[in-house]
């Protein structure tokens, strides 16, 4: 499995209207992120704040500068560090990986997916909870 090469596929997939926020992240970001929290309506995450409009899109999803014009585009998340359990978690299984066309999937993982899911299920251990596998 390769690392992550930021190609923004799970975000760019996921980012309208996919995810969830817990409560306790929306309060936090009402009282710490302000800038996060006016795109949150109704226990819901990604609104236009001017609109109400659900979006299309995650709004902190961002193209990083290229330097070389031919190079495949790169995306970066202006939340990070106060992005939403969902996008922490992401990804939980192969299968998951394999169907939305991860790129750090390679064919190796393809022919033996219990060792590719050990070997996820390693190098996220520190951005999921607990498993009770």
């Amino acid at each position: 499995m390769k690392e992550c090469n930021q190609c923004g596929k799970c975000c760019i997939k996921y980012g309208d209207g996919d995810l969830a926020a817990t409560q306790e992240e929306i309060d936090l970001w009402e009282l710490f992120n302000p800038d996060i929290f006016e795109y949150v309506k109704d226990g819901k995450i990604w609104f236009d704040p001017e609109t109400k409009q659900q979006l299309t899109y995650c709004p902190f999803l961002e193209v990083m500068p290229k330097k070389d014009p031919a190079s495949q585009n790169k995306y970066t998340c202006r939340i990070y560090h106060d992005r939403p359990e969902d996008c922490r978690h992401y990804p939980t299984e192969i299968n998951e990986m394999v169907r939305d066309e991860c790129e750090m999937i390679e064919a190796v993982d393809l022919n033996n997916t219990t060792k590719a899911q050990k070997h996820l299920d390693h190098i996220m251990k520190l951005s999921r909870p607990p498993s009770s596998r």
